[in-house]
């Protein structure tokens, strides 16, 4: 058992930290306050390799795993939450289903140009009355002749405007509910396809979160992802992936406010000395670091699984529910010991807590994450 980072993880640890502090960093606030997403950032991401990073060289990407996926959407989000998953939602949401439920032909035309950057992914699911429940969910996308015919909506969905390639479930034969459900990929200039309501949130400022919306929009029949009826299959899995990159995302939000709290600390003096040296703050900065930890090598757990083929759907939600607590709790911590500043935007404290609460929600919130533990601990 060797829980060390290689070599290898640790240059490209240094590499997406450099990428992070020098191009992603110094316009993460304003971002945050204008609500804008730069896609020049993604398209650098995509120069240094970091859009492909768990798929084969054959499709354009790095060959690598989902550990050093993780490690990149931590270094990403310890800056920028919002930078971390536009690339976590692209890669497991969108690349990981493409990879593999699609066909040699659709992976070509759609799974190497996302991994090598030109082209951004995403998912649509969740509907205004469904929710996570695809039973009930309203989309659908009935066969006429070669092709399916999409009508509904989705909302959330993180990436929508931005995003050049779609998964979209849909209900392909309405009377079997979620044995129904079918996925497809939906590219963004599809007759038919078009964007409604963009979110303006509390956390995440700069990743887009639209309403997509699909009007007698027609997919060919060589769009369909999988087989007709695999959507939940589908959908199920390509979560549980999700939930170790959000699980990622949250760990590098707690250990970005780690940083600026201890930095603050060691620098803020009260009562002629720093604040640091007091055991309340003290305490606090112990605590902080603790749960991170704890948070970081679930969360590595999960994805090393992943990468050995083994079952990982508990240990996603583990590392889910655990790392989603963990930046919440963090980030109020690092608001405390700021005091009066934490409170307002001249630090980024504030704008890591708002970050962090959307860790506790979505990719299935983290009562949803109790719920998968609790039935995997009676089923054992």
């Amino acid at each position: 058992m060797d829980f060390g980072l290689s070599e290898e993880l640790e240059m490209v640890r240094r590499m997406v930290r450099d990428f992070a502090e020098n191009e992603v960093a110094p316009s993460a606030a304003l971002r945050d306050e204008d609500e804008r997403f730069d896609r020049t950032l993604f398209d650098k991401m995509g120069e240094l390799g970091l859009t492909g990073i768990p798929w084969t060289e054959d499709y354009g990407g790095l060959g690598s795993d989902y550990v050093t996926y993780c490690l990149v959407i931590e270094e990403l989000s310890r800056v920028c939450a919002s930078t971390g998953i536009t690339l976590s939602a692209h890669i497991s949401l969108a690349g990981w289903p493409m990879f593999t439920f699609g066909t040699e032909e659709q992976k070509i035309r759609f799974l190497r140009p996302m991994a090598e950057g030109k082209k951004l992914g995403t998912f649509g699911l969740t509907e205004v009355g469904s929710g996570p429940d695809i039973g009930t969910m309203e989309t659908t996308a009935i066969r006429d002749g070669d092709s399916f015919v999409l009508n509904g909506s989705q909302k959330f969905i993180t990436n929508a405007g931005a995003a050049d390639i779609y998964i979209v479930l849909a209900l392909t034969d309405p009377s079997q509910k979620h044995k129904g459900c079918s996925a497809f990929i939906v590219e963004k200039d599809t007759p038919g396809f078009t964007f409604g309501k963009k979110e303006r949130k509390l956390g995440n400022r700069s990743s887009p979160t639209t309403e997509i919306l699909f009007d007698n929009c027609r997919i060919p029949m060589e769009n369909l992802l999988g087989n007709e009826g695999e959507g939940l299959k589908i959908a199920m899995r390509a979560l549980d992936g999700a939930r170790i990159g959000i699980a990622a995302q949250a760990v590098g939000i707690a250990q970005g406010a780690l940083d600026v709290s201890l930095a603050y600390a060691k620098e803020r003096k009260q009562f002629g000395k720093p604040i640091a040296q007091q055991q309340a703050i003290s305490f606090k900065l112990a605590n902080m670091a603790t749960k991170i930890e704890g948070a970081r090598w679930l969360t590595y757990q999960a994805a090393w699984r992943e990468s050995q083929g083994l079952p990982y759907g508990k240990e996603s939600a583990y590392a889910k529910l655990f790392a989603g607590d963990t930046a919440m709790e963090v980030t109020v911590e690092a608001v405390q010991i700021f005091g009066g500043y934490g409170y307002t935007k001249a630090f980024p404290v504030e704008r890591y807590m708002r970050d962090a609460k959307i860790t506790q929600i979505y990719g299935g919130t983290n009562e949803i994450q109790r719920v998968v533990i609790s039935r995997s601990l009676l089923a054992d």
